[in-house]
């Protein structure tokens, strides 16, 4: 069965995006910002990240660059609101970083398997033009 890690600094969302997982039949555990995130997977390597970009503490974009620095196998899957700001920069910016896919918030269930699956398979989203 694979791990995965969901990382959010919203407790609801995490909690949607676990049953969603668990449902599917993955196992799940979470973490609510960047620091509790990194030292979760180097206690537990999960088979996949998911993470939230804009985070208290250590936002996802320096994750991401603490993790691939560390563990350059990594996969991870990007997500963001945008908060005040449109989600796609900072989206761009995780892709650029070797986030295997992005998903703008709020996302749909089928999305969130499509995405999951993809990306434990080693399927990497195209990237825009």
């Amino acid at each position: 069965m694979e791990h995965i890690l969901i990382i959010d600094d919203e407790a609801p969302i995490r909690s949607m995006i676990r049953l969603i997982l668990e449902r599917a039949g993955y196992a799940v555990a979470e973490a609510a910002d960047g620091i509790e995130g990194i030292q979760r997977f180097r206690e537990k390597p999960a088979d996949l990240i998911i993470t939230d970009l804009i985070m208290p503490n250590k936002d996802g974009i320096g994750m991401i660059l603490e993790l691939k620095k560390e563990f350059s196998a990594v996969k991870i899957i990007a997500m963001s609101g945008g908060g005040l700001n449109r989600p796609e920069g900072y989206l761009r910016g995780a892709k650029k970083l070797g986030a295997a896919h992005t998903l703008s918030k709020p996302i749909s269930r089928q999305e969130l398997l499509r995405a999951v699956a993809d990306t434990l398979k080693g399927q990497t989203e195209a990237s825009p033009a």
